[in-house]
């Protein structure tokens, strides 16, 4: 039985020992962290259902997929300063509450309408959850049980986004797209019944204002970034791109001023002087914008190339999840027995792996199995960084602090999981218009005559977003191998973004600049 920092006992877990991890506990708070996980994640797999069902216009698709992942992405690290001052267990709890609520409501709406606002509500229930889970493992379990229970976290997380995808789109085809709002309530309840039964509370901190001014700040300068990201998908230059990472930049410059003047500022900056906490966000950023990034290669390559519906893409996820959860797990108890580094060095080399595996093999006849191992690896990587990288985080946070300083890993996370597909995209995008140019040259067509051809392609995959189109356009247009030269622009696209995780592996090994002694 273990005691938070904040000074509450962990109530003995069902089947733990006396003096063992409180594995009851940790699991009520792995379902609250998986909730954050999962809610999007199958909307976003089964989204043409809901689509097709409800009308959605075709302008509003992408709003009605990440609008809960936007709420998040701004509210994230005021919801962690909320949190430390009235009490972790109390917001979390509220938080399970909310989005059980949402949800049922979700399941029942009349129209497009109706569910855009449920889902706005849905992502500020999630924020709830987001960090706060983390930062009460912290205080609920001992330094020395703290890396092996983030491993169990991790691991349960693992498992389930492993299963519920592939069963709920089996059950999405049997009772139809409601049921997507069912999983989330399901989850949300056990998690609520053992985080009442098993988690301590927390004593509120009396006499900490809210920084509402900061967290404004942060707020804003997290949404207008992720607004901005995902515009730029249509072009650098419009002002629906620049402004909004304009108002971005100048809201960062903002709150640093405030932050140097206020007492008491949301996000302690000095934290960012310790070297290990730094790389550890830098990790954080990268395994969230390779981990979203593989989604759109596997949305984009699979479907496109290889014909594969959207069941047998969200399969892909499946293979090995039961030995990546053990291996997640094994990363835990390492991390406390020799220190986070290595165990995160070894996450981010095993991501760029499985990202140089991918720029070597893909073709248009890829073997599947190739496939699934590119996304065992990232999984796998991904998650044994998480592990390190919170673990790093979490030991940095001062008494009282823990919610803020989680949820600063996660604004880092949802920043990386914005930038993601964004940059993906726009990789893709000038190594594809290289490839079919070439293309175009080497069978004396004009510059004009492929441009129409690829736009045709591209339209017709715009007005099926979702859906099913006909993959044969990629071979009938105007005699371009479009299939090889989407293959040539995934591969150079792949062997560019897995550099990052290995420069971010470089720096956890730079040594801290050393300070002068006074005097």
């Amino acid at each position: 039985m273990g005691r938070g920092s904040s000074g509450g006992g962990a109530v003995p877990a069902v089947g733990s020992p006396a003096g063992g991890m409180p594995l009851a506990m940790v699991l009520g708070l792995s379902l609250a962290f998986t909730v954050t996980v999962v809610d999007p994640l199958v909307l976003s797999l089964n989204l043409a259902q809901v689509d097709r069902a409800l009308q959605v216009p075709p302008q509003a698709v992408g709003l009605l997929s990440g609008a809960a992942t936007l709420v998040m992405a701004a509210s994230v690290l005021a919801a962690g300063s909320l949190a430390d001052t009235v009490g972790l267990k109390r917001l979390l709890i509220r938080g399970l509450v909310a989005v059980t609520v949402v949800n049922v409501l979700s399941a029942f709406s009349p129209g497009y309408g109706f569910l855009l606002a449920m889902r706005f509500l849905d992502g500020l229930g999630m924020t709830a959850l987001l960090g706060v889970s983390l930062a009460l493992l912290k205080v609920s379990v001992t330094e020395e049980q703290r890396p092996a229970a983030i491993g169990v976290l991790m691991g349960v997380e693992m498992v389930l986004c492993g299963v519920i995808p592939a069963f709920t789109g089996w059950a999405v085809a049997a009772v139809g797209w409601r049921f997507l709002f069912l999983i989330t309530p399901a989850l949300a309840l056990v998690s609520l019944w053992l985080t009442a039964r098993y988690v301590p509370s927390t004593p509120a901190q009396q006499g900490r204002p809210v920084d509402v001014t900061g967290v404004s700040l942060i707020g804003a300068a997290l949404l207008t970034l992720v607004v901005g990201l995902a515009a730029a998908q249509n072009g650098v230059s419009r002002p629906q791109t620049w402004v909004p990472l304009v108002i971005s930049a100048v809201a960062v410059v903002l709150y640093v001023l405030h932050a140097r003047r206020t007492a008491q500022p949301a996000l302690d900056l000095s934290l960012f002087r310790s070297a290990p906490f730094s790389v550890a966000l830098a990790a954080a950023l990268t395994l969230n914008f390779l981990g979203v990034g593989l989604s759109f290669v596997l949305g984009q390559f699979g479907s496109v190339v290889l014909r594969l519906s959207p069941e047998k893409i969200g399969l892909l996820y499946l293979p090995g999840t039961l030995l990546v959860a053990g291996a997640v797990i094994l990363a835990g108890r390492l991390v406390g027995k020799y220190s986070p580094r290595p165990v995160m060095v070894t996450g981010l080399l095993v991501m760029a792996a499985s990202g140089l595996l991918l720029a070597g093999t893909v073709s248009p006849t890829m073997a599947l199995w190739l496939l699934v191992l590119a996304t065992w690896l990232t999984n796998l990587g991904a998650l044994v960084t998480s592990t390190a990288v919170s673990e790093t985080v979490l030991a940095q946070a001062p008494p009282g602090r823990s919610g803020t300083v989680a949820s600063v890993q996660m604004a880092f996370g949802m920043t990386g999981s914005a930038l993601g597909p964004t940059v993906y995209l726009l990789l893709f995008d000038f190594f594809f218009q290289r490839s079919w140019l070439a293309d175009a040259q080497s069978r004396d067509l004009s510059v004009d005559e492929a441009q129409q051809s690829v736009d045709a392609v591209r339209s017709a995959m715009a007005q099926n977003v979702g859906g099913v189109y006909d993959p044969n356009l990629l071979r009938q247009a105007s005699g371009l191998s479009l299939g090889l030269d989407f293959t040539q622009a995934l591969q150079l696209t792949m062997l560019l973004v897995s550099f990052l995780p290995l420069m971010v592996a470089g720096l956890a090994f730079v040594p801290p600049p050393r300070r002068r002694a006074p005097r």
